[in-house]
């Protein structure tokens, strides 16, 4: 089957870089794209060329109504709608309502990330788990600064544990603040996309934007907070019983992690995995769980998740395979040998 969609604007934003979209487009549908002037040739089996179709007829609608994609977020809502067939592009965009975060207006680009963001906005406690690039602390950081700007909390608390990724660092120069800012990072980056350097300078000379290792946090009670707990599968046990219990009056706290990703000792278990079994059946707790499809970096950065995910399958599979073999109740028994018997001796009698 064959079919002609007329796309007048935004081609170069259709196609993406490097042909990117166009590309997905068709693995995801098992059909073929071709450029004919100012419309696009879809050929491939019936179901495949009708979904495209309509996925193409939403996106020049789109376009000619003046809504404009931004850098990867066309290229997000393809990898929704060729997954799933019952959410169209318009429908998507429309639901992914955008907000404002300080200088930066963002709006969720996967289904999960709407969940997410919907979670935190209802529940005074979220858990956002899965792999890395699914934008789990970036969305969680944004959160918190819509609400400290909206006079919703007075104060944001940002905070993960001081673990090296698998190699040792050594003792860092200067003063506490200096040492720990390595390990913190990441939640300034976030920070510094929402906000405006010279504010967040201020916010956080006031402590009203407060980074600081989760060893820091015993003790306390966070009223009237936003807090987030970032890196939380390198929490041991103990410090995510600690940290959960520091919520105050007016607080809203979210704990984001990878359970595939923990950097502790060998022998330690993650807080955050047990988090999750012990608190799994309260009501107010809202569990989030992203997965490949929410990558919302580089294509290769999803691939190479859903590499990993598969390869730890098998090698789950076949260490289970191997544990029942070694199991001395699944062994096969071997019948046991006859005993020997002495050859029989002729009797010799005296003469």
């Amino acid at each position: 089957m064959k079919s002609s969609i007329q796309i007048v604007r935004g081609i170069e934003s259709l196609f993406g870089t490097r042909d990117e979209n166009i590309r997905l487009l068709e693995s995801g549908l098992n059909v073929r794209a071709r450029l004919l002037n100012d419309a696009l040739e879809i050929e491939g089996d019936d179901a495949g060329v009708l979904r495209a179709e309509g996925i193409l007829k939403d996106y020049a609608s789109l376009m000619k109504e003046g809504h404009v994609f931004n850098n990867g977020d066309l290229n997000s809502f393809l990898r929704v709608v060729t997954c799933d067939p019952g959410t169209s592009l318009r429908g998507l965009v429309e639901s992914g309502k955008q907000r404002s975060f300080g200088k930066k207006v963002v709006a969720p680009k996967t289904i999960t990330q709407r969940r997410y963001v919907d979670a935190i906005e209802h529940h005074d406690l979220t858990f956002g788990v899965g792999p890395a690039g699914t934008g789990k602390t970036y969305l969680a950081v944004a959160m918190a600064v819509s609400a400290l700007l909206q006079k919703r909390v007075s104060r944001i608390v940002l905070t993960r544990p001081a673990v090296e990724a698998g190699e040792r660092l050594g003792f860092l120069p200067g003063t506490i603040q200096e040492k720990v800012d390595p390990f913190l990072r990441p939640l300034y980056d976030a920070l510094h996309d929402m906000l405006e350097p010279d504010k967040i300078e201020k916010l956080l000379e006031r402590n009203t934007i407060e980074v600081a290792p989760l060893a820091f946090m015993r003790g306390r009670t966070l009223n009237d907070s936003f807090i987030i707990m970032d890196e939380a599968q390198n929490a041991t046990p103990e410090q995510m019983k600690m940290i959960l219990t520091r919520q105050g009056f007016n607080s809203k706290m979210v704990v984001t992690g990878d359970p595939t990703q923990v950097d502790l000792l060998a022998g330690q278990r993650s807080g955050l995995i047990e988090a999750i079994e012990v608190l799994r059946t309260i009501e107010d707790i809202a569990f989030i769980q992203f997965d490949d499809r929410d990558v919302v970096r580089h294509n290769l950065v999803q691939k190479i998740v859903k590499a990993y995910e598969r390869y730890n399958e098998i090698i789950g599979a076949n260490r289970q395979l191997s544990l029942k073999l070694s199991d001395p109740a699944l062994k096969i028994s071997e019948p046991a040998a006859e005993p020997v018997r002495p050859e029989a001796v002729p009797e010799t009698r005296l003469a």
